[in-house]
């Protein structure tokens, strides 16, 4: 059994900032050391002079291994609860293999990926072919959220309790609704059945929140000014913030009407900060989610960066991007999904009402957190806590998201003030491109473990094989 000590860290968590070491046998992590104020390595009733942990520790454990990261700074592995790794269907734009490496080069060693595939996983047995499918392939932690449509309640109903097939509760992570189109058009505009998804108790109900009424109205005005050559600062008045507000607030009524576990995904406005603020005092189980996309980017940048920034919902003005990054600093964001959606570079080329919407950008999030961090003096225990720890919590990810012992060695030990500036082909993305292209950035992840393998080493991948495991969901 492989054992080894990752010793002379600063160990972030979500409640704790301290340096220390920790302790690895197998896949799992068997210990934590603190160093205190006096130099000593303090693990429960046990203390020795930290510098003597190394010995202490090949001593307890022959034939085991230390490596010392000279004070870099070690996370829990990311989990990204927001992903569309395009399979099946659009293996051209990436697929499970591809983008779960690109996820684990970035520090997200889990991840669950998005309904609206082609055919979309929107059944037990679509589900089912899509866990095959990532199977001995996927380089982090898989998992998959089930869709809903306007048709298919009974048979997430029956999930729920345990499908003929054997799938069932603890095999998807949230139940994903369309409130708004976007891509793979899974709208559910329905009120009877949106009501009914809302009253289900034993899930997370995941929303894009975006009225299709406004939109709709908005996009007949833009293309009667324009025509067929709609600018792309025009994007976020399509997708305008009063979309996003009356969205919203139908899901926050029905999410405190219902008592639902109900998480607003990328929220985009500083409107719906305010709004889930209030609503969270009704009930406790709503939680919010951003991505980078809108903690980095502003409508400022749409002139130069036209479609490499289109994105539902839009990115929205320079006084929304601060408020965000204030509901980080809060805790009023609970986590950060990458909302990561590749197209292909040739793809995006088009017109407005051509160019598809989504964004690669898992590489991509956690040197955007460090980096806000940074500018915004946020303790680097809300960036554990967002990236990894609340995530695993809210899915009921069992032993995955945390630094301590009996957890899953999922690690990533990254340099937060060493700067880079990002490069298409440094990230490696299938799709060609990546909008922070030229961006400079705090944030070098240095090593990633995964299941106790180190699977990244000085920023590259060992050369491994794959060695994601399936999630299981048991809140």
């Amino acid at each position: 059994m492989t054992r080894y000590l990752l010793h002379n860290l600063r160990i972030v968590t979500g409640d704790s900032d301290f340096p220390g070491s920790i302790a690895v046998e197998g896949d799992r992590i068997c210990d934590v050391w603190k160093k205190d104020n006096d130099g000593m390595a303090v693990s429960g009733s046990r203390a020795l002079p930290f510098d003597e942990l190394p010995r202490y520790f090949q001593t307890e454990m022959p034939r085991s291994e230390v490596t010392d990261f000279h004070g870099l700074t070690a996370l829990a592995g990311g989990v990204d609860a927001h992903v569309h790794f395009r399979e099946p269907g659009m293996p051209h734009k990436g697929d499970i293999g591809s983008e779960s490496l690109s996820a684990m080069l970035g520090g997200v060693t889990s991840y669950i990926d998005m309904p609206n595939t082609n055919p979309p996983t929107i059944s037990a047995a679509r589900l089912s072919e899509k866990l095959g499918a990532a199977e001995g392939r996927s380089w982090a932690n898989y998992g998959f959220h089930i869709g809903a449509t306007n048709t298919n309640l009974s048979e997430i109903e029956s999930m729920l309790e345990k499908h003929e097939d054997g799938i069932g509760a603890r095999d998807f992570g949230g139940i994903k609704i369309f409130m708004g189109a976007s891509t793979g058009n899974m709208l559910v505009d329905d009120n009877d059945a949106l009501s009914a998804f809302f009253r289900i108790k034993d899930k997370e109900i995941l929303i894009h929140s975006e009225d299709e009424s406004i939109i709709k109205a908005n996009m007949a005005k833009a293309s009667s000014r324009y025509g067929d050559d709609i600018p792309f600062q025009v994007h976020k008045d399509i997708r305008s913030r009063q979309a996003c507000i009356r969205s919203t607030a139908k899901a926050l009524e029905l999410a405190m009407r219902y008592g639902t576990r109900l998480h607003v995904l990328h929220v985009s406005t500083k409107e719906e900060i305010e709004m889930i603020r209030a609503a969270k005092q009704y009930n406790p189980e709503i939680t919010a989610e951003t991505s980078a996309n809108y903690l980095w980017f502003c409508s400022d940048d749409y002139e130069r960066l036209g479609s490499h920034l289109k994105c539902n919902p839009s990115v929205k003005d320079a006084e929304d991007r601060a408020a965000l990054r204030e509901a980080l600093k809060t805790g009023l964001i609970d986590t950060a999904g990458s909302d990561h959606a590749p197209h292909l570079a040739d793809e995006k080329a088009r017109k407005y009402m051509s160019a598809p919407s989504g964004l690669p950008s898992i590489r991509q999030t956690l040197p955007v957190l460090l980096t806000v961090a940074a500018e915004e003096d946020i303790p680097l225990s809300r960036i554990a806590s967002v990236f990894s720890e609340k995530t695993a919590d809210m899915f009921g990810i069992r032993d995955r998201g945390h630094i301590k012992p009996g957890c899953k060695a999922d690690i990533v030990i990254v340099d937060p003030a060493a700067e880079h500036v990002v490069t298409a082909n440094e990230y490696g993305y299938r799709c060609g491109w990546t909008p922070y292209e030229g961006v400079r950035l705090n944030g070098m992840v240095k090593a990633v473990y995964i299941n106790g393998c180190m699977c990244v080493s000085d920023g590259k991948a060992t050369g491994v094989q794959p060695q994601g495991q399936r999630l299981t969901f048991d809140r």
